[in-house]
């Protein structure tokens, strides 16, 4: 029975130790449900056509007329919905603590949402994104936070959704009862991307979760590589690098039109190698090209100018998101090995570039 209305009602496989229960409770708001709508409409049906009017009918005035109301019918109805009620609350009521109480043994994980992805951190300092390996037939505790906005941490497998805040720690906690892979979606509307924040659980046999702590992935049963592999693609299609988001940043912003990103004299600095350099100042001393420094120069670009570069840039305050800086810093920084070449003290053009003080954009 229980197979039966879970497909019927398109439900996903029942895979943690409280989905049988959670769906029972389901299946019993919907057949109650369901039946006392059925009632109705039979009794309505019968009403329509026993007291239709007939061709035959006069209408009859009945001076003094009044109706009757069944007193014992409208009294036994009201108690019946009443304890309806009182039963479904009583069950949800129930299982609601059952969810917010985990076992005294049950693991605790880490998560922390984010556009638009899932990080987990485990207690010996282990770490994923988009993957969570777990222990089948033990109890896993989920501390949840975000570090932008509302997130919702779903796997319909399991029956669980959590709410996951900024600013706040939440709970939830399941136990798989058998080894697979289950999706991890996010049910609360996040931003352009949330259809994308998805993940993987894979819960492993106790012998495979040892082996998956000692050794990696590469100790984890292939079935855990394949959907860890298929995550992990996911991922990369739904969100681009830091550096990748900072160079359409860059881009977006003319920032190319000045600076070169491999060591090519320009206008400006190239941004080959120049994360954590020394950078000589026009007016005397020296700074470190860290995040401060860099940050200082897109927001007031001559309060620390480049020796031999023209203060031709522009001030870029109020202009430039904050998330757009720092996806050009992580650019920076995954320039810092390319070879950087000379600094070339700009003499109003540069060598193979038509670019000249005219060009330069405002």
């Amino acid at each position: 029975m229980n197979e039966l209305l879970r497909q019927l009602l398109f439900l996903p496989e029942q895979r943690s130790s409280l989905a049988r229960e959670i769906d029972g409770l389901h299946y019993f708001v919907i057949l109650v449900t369901m039946g006392g709508a059925a009632l109705i409409t039979l009794i309505g049906g019968y009403f329509l056509i026993r007291y239709r009017r007939r061709p035959q009918d006069t209408p009859r005035p009945h001076p003094g007329a009044f109706a009757r109301p069944a007193l014992f019918l409208e009294t036994v109805s009201l108690f019946a919905l009443g304890f309806l009620f009182l039963t479904f609350w009583t069950i949800g009521t129930r299982q609601f603590a059952d969810l917010r109480t985990a076992p005294d043994d049950a693991l605790d994980v880490y998560v922390t949402g984010k556009q638009w992805m899932w990080k987990f951190g485990y207690p010996g300092g282990d770490r994923e994104i988009s993957v969570l390996y777990v222990p089948a037939h033990r109890p896993v505790r989920l501390i949840m936070t975000s570090r932008d906005v509302i997130h919702s941490f779903y796997v319909p497998a399991f029956r669980i959704k959590q709410d996951v805040i900024p600013g706040r720690y939440t709970t939830a906690w399941f136990e798989a009862n058998e080894p697979g892979a289950y999706p991890i979606l996010c049910a609360e509307f996040c931003g352009t991307s949330h259809s994308e924040m998805r993940g993987q659980v894979i819960a492993l046999s106790p012998v495979d979760y040892e082996r998956w702590l000692a050794g990696g992935l590469a100790s984890a049963p292939a079935f855990a590589q394949k959907a860890a592999a298929e995550a992990e693609n996911e991922l990369a299609e739904a969100e681009p690098t830091m550096p990748s988001r900072g160079e359409l940043a860059a881009a977006k912003h003319g920032c190319l039109r000045c600076h070169t990103l491999d060591g090519t004299p320009h206008v400006g600095p190239s941004w080959a190698g120049l994360y954590r350099a020394v950078v000589p100042l026009e007016s005397g001393g020296e700074r470190v090209a860290d995040e401060a420094y860099i940050t200082e120069s897109i927001m007031d670009p001559l309060a620390a100018l480049h020796r031999g570069f023209p203060p031709v840039m522009p001030s870029y305050l109020g202009q430039i998101a904050p998330p757009d800086v720092a996806a050009i810093i992580e650019l920076m920084k995954s320039l810092r090995d390319v070879p950087h070449g000379p600094d070339v003290p700009w003499d109003g053009g540069v060598p193979g570039s038509s670019v000249t003080p005219e060009g330069v954009a405002p």
